[in-house]
Formats: C-alpha cells, structure tokens, sequence
C-alpha cells in the first residue's frame, strides 16, 4: 500500500478508528512524523491530541538502523541481541543525548500554551507514520502505561509481521492499514511523499 502523504495516511487511518469518535479517548502521536497523523485521526473522532515523547538510538555506523528507543520517564526499550555487542560507554551516551533531546522538545511543543491531554482511565490511540523494528513504539507503550490507561490501542498505517506481533503481546489491540507480509523495507517506502516534519510543525499542530 502506497500513501501520497502523511495527511492521506492519517485520513485512512481514521476511517479505520471511527467506532471511537466521541468516546472517552486521546490520541497520542509519536513526534515527529507521527503528529501528522495523529492530527488528522483527532480531528476525524472529536478527540484531544497529545504526544508520547520518546526517541530512537540509531546504531553506531547506521543511524536510520534502530537498536533501541527511549521515552521521557521511562527504562530504555532496547534490542538486547544488538546492545550486547556495542560499547557500554556509547550506548549510555547515546541514551543520555536522547533525554536531552526529549527534554528540549518538550519543553518547545509545550511552553505555556499547551496543556498535555490526562490518560489516565482513558482509552488511549497511540499513532505513528508506521514502524520498522517497532522499538520506538515499544518505549512509547512502556511510558504510558505508567499513566494507567484504561486501554491501549497501536493504530499504524504500515508495518512488519514481526513488529506488529512483538507489539501485540504488549497493548489491548493493534490496528494497521496495510497486509504486514507487504511492508516494503522502510516505513517512507510506503508514502510518494515523505519529507522531515519540523519542530515548528509539531508545535503549530498541536495548537491547531
């Protein structure tokens, strides 16, 4: 499956999800690309939109290659096969550049105009533009399970069988787009168009 953009995604992703419009429900993005998803899913079921922040560590001498992920608040989430081999100095470095990071974004897409929608009791969408090895989507889940979600419901529009199955054993229920034997290598192998989303685009979503 072949989407034209972000926005076009997140449309077909909602149609999918309508059974929850104007239920007790948040929808949480994972930023960046996420939040443009995330956008268009609030919108179409009346719901607040919110962020997970986490971050991915790339591997040393492959960065787009995920070998862990990290969420503000929470233990890293890490593939143990790939972090076995890798020097402990890097890692633990890798792990502290990603709070600092989380901590910067955070404080830019909330500042003292936003409000972060509460999930606690409330059944909770977690979205992202799709996952590869699935370990940002990992940390993202582990982060806000510490909040006591009533429910917690994965909703991508493309991913693997072996990340959609690893990340089944951990939420109520996840829900893709497209036939997981059709993932194509990469998540931006499934858009015509996938640019960067900024910080400032985050922001203006999130306020829109």
């Amino acid at each position: 499956m072949i989407f034209i953009d972000r926005r076009d995604a997140g449309r077909q992703l909602a149609s999918k999800l309508i059974k929850f419009r104007n239920s007790d429900v948040v929808i949480l993005a994972l930023p960046r690309g996420g939040v443009v998803i995330g956008k268009e899913v609030a919108d179409k079921l009346n719901a607040p939109l919110g962020l997970v922040m986490v971050r991915k560590i790339g591997h040393p001498y492959y960065n787009e290659y995920a070998i862990g992920a990290v969420a503000e608040n929470a233990e890293p989430t890490y593939n143990l096969n790939e972090a076995a081999i890798l020097d402990s100095k890097w890692l633990k470095k890798a792990e502290t550049d990603a709070r600092s990071l989380i901590e910067r974004r955070r404080q830019l897409y909330y500042n003292n105009d936003f409000t972060p929608p509460s999930i606690k009791h409330k059944l909770v969408i977690l979205v992202d533009d799709g996952m590869a090895t699935g370990l940002t989507m990992r940390a993202a889940v582990n982060a806000i399970k510490q909040n006591k979600p009533k429910r917690i419901i994965v909703a991508i529009p493309v991913a693997p069988y072996d990340s959609i199955n690893a990340i089944k054993k951990e939420v109520d229920e996840v829900i893709s787009l497209d036939d997981p034997n059709n993932f194509l290598g990469a998540v931006g192998a499934h858009y015509q168009s996938f640019p960067q989303v900024s910080d400032e685009e985050v922001k203006a979503i999130l306020r829109s």
